[in-house]
């Protein structure tokens, strides 16, 4: 694995959900002071300099981190476990998004719809391929079409990223579009 992906684990790891195991504050927004994410990291044994974080920043297709404008803070853009106001604003959605499972999640799925798990909001794709490649990572891959628009008619809340994900607390099965199998 390389450098930048291992970099890209940790960071996630810390910002994501669990900044306590190298000391490091969040704000109630997530955002952490990068000198302190840096000095924290090498006292715990973990080298990284502000150059590599930038590399993981600029060189991913996935935009998980967003540095403040003045660049003195970093901060995960999803994916949190822990309890954190990302501060966007609810959003209406295109009338269909994505979701990328693994096929033996179906039937979990079809009773309860999609849940967050340990996360803050089910993670919801803008195509099928993005969703395709979400859920190739945890198996054999299916893609549900998410009715998006009739939640938010029904005042189901959305929200976007500043990577292009959607946000929603729930989707429960009614508004789930199931693959032929």
């Amino acid at each position: 694995m390389g450098n930048r992906r291992r970099t890209s684990k940790y960071l996630s790891y810390i910002l994501r959900h669990n900044p306590d195991e190298i000391g490091l504050s969040l704000d109630p927004a997530g955002w952490a002071r990068l000198d302190d994410l840096i000095g924290k990291s090498r006292d715990a044994g973990r080298s990284i300099s502000r150059d590599d974080i930038l590399e993981v920043i600029t060189g991913g297709g996935k935009q998980r981190f967003t540095l403040s404008a003045d660049g003195k803070y970093i901060r995960a853009n999803y994916g949190h476990s822990i309890d954190v106001d990302l501060e966007y604003e609810p959003l209406a959605p295109p009338e269909h998004l994505f979701h990328g499972t693994a096929e033996r999640n179906l039937d979990s799925i079809r009773r309860k719809g999609l849940r967050p798990g340990n996360r803050q909001y089910v993670h919801l794709s803008g195509t099928r391929e993005d969703a395709r490649s979400v859920g190739q990572r945890h198996g054999r891959p299916v893609v549900l079409e998410v009715y998006s628009l009739d939640m938010h008619r029904n005042g189901m809340r959305f929200y976007r990223s500043d990577a292009g994900i959607w946000l929603t607390k729930h989707v429960p099965p009614e508004y789930l579009r199931f693959p032929d199998h």
